[in-house]
């Protein structure tokens, strides 16, 4: 187990553990909706139920190429007598399931199920926390994406600035300059990029921030409070930069260039976003 999150549906905090890159969701914590104070035994009726048994053979079945059918047939013959018993730790053990896993420790610690499985516990446990632990699974799922695709989106913006640094060393560099005076014409490359998305200067933002009349002024890089729209063009006029560079091109017709291809990818990106907006259906 990996990466390990949590989301509150109705008051219960429901935690979710990534492994395999498959979401595990606690039904331990989905159980105490019902009984807080004794969610394994909540847990111990569910595998009670026939129905339950076939539903996580057949995931089983479907899922894993490991699963002991034999063991499982023992299992779903027995299940809804009176006297049959069932822990998710012995279904683990004799069937080899995957679908259940077990985590131990005072915090964090007990039943773990498959997305698929634990939105069934939640429907035996209630139809309507049921659709609330979609809907809060959902809406992690959307943020974790929208993070990665940020990261993904600086780390191209890296790439770029590397490959725009180059191009100001082979190009622009003269040789035997100190190492300030190689620095200064650094920061005034990229001052051209700040220039032309950010419309200012680092040292201008800098400025403004020493004058403004605040509690806490915005602190660091300008580029750290970029977004995403902002992220994918400056990596974009990174590229073209470079270029620019290496074909020799003085700065300040370079500045005016990257200064047109930022308003009109801006107005590209917010164009596409407003009709993704029109087109996505109401939730």
């Amino acid at each position: 187990m990996k990466k390990t999150t949590a989301i509150n549906v109705q008051g219960v905090v429901i935690g979710i553990v990534e492994t395999n890159k498959e979401s595990y969701i606690s039904l331990t914590d989905i159980a105490k909706y019902k009984n807080f104070f004794q969610p394994a035994d909540v847990i111990k009726n569910w595998l009670r139920s026939k129905s339950t048994i076939d539903f996580l053979g057949l995931w089983e079945f479907i899922n894993n190429p490991n699963f002991k059918g034999v063991e499982f047939d023992q299992f779903k013959n027995e299940a809804g007598n009176n006297y049959f018993v069932l822990s998710p730790q012995k279904w683990i053990e004799k069937t080899q399931a995957k679908g259940l896993i077990t985590k131990s420790g005072r915090y964090g610690g007990g039943t773990f199920a498959h997305k698929d499985i634990a939105i069934e516990f939640a429907s035996w446990i209630s139809v309507e926390f049921r659709l609330y632990l979609i809907k809060e699974f959902q809406r992690l799922k959307e943020q974790e994406t929208k993070s990665l695709d940020r990261d993904v989106k600086r780390f191209l913006t890296k790439m770029n600035y590397r490959i725009h640094t180059d191009a100001i060393k082979d190009n622009l560099i003269p040789k035997e300059l100190s190492q300030d005076e190689i620095n200064h014409i650094y920061a005034d490359e990229a001052d051209v990029l700040n220039k032309a998305l950010f419309g200012q200067t680092a040292k201008q933002r800098k400025d403004q921030n020493l004058h403004k009349k605040c509690d806490s002024p915005v602190k660091g890089n300008m580029r750290d409070y970029a977004n995403i729209e902002q992220l994918i063009i400056l990596a974009n006029l990174e590229s073209i930069n470079a270029e620019f560079i290496k074909m020799g091109l003085e700065q300040p017709k370079r500045l005016q260039i990257l200064n047109q291809t930022a308003i009109s990818q801006m107005k590209s990106l917010i164009q596409n976003q407003n009709l993704e907006n029109i087109n996505r259906p109401n939730s």
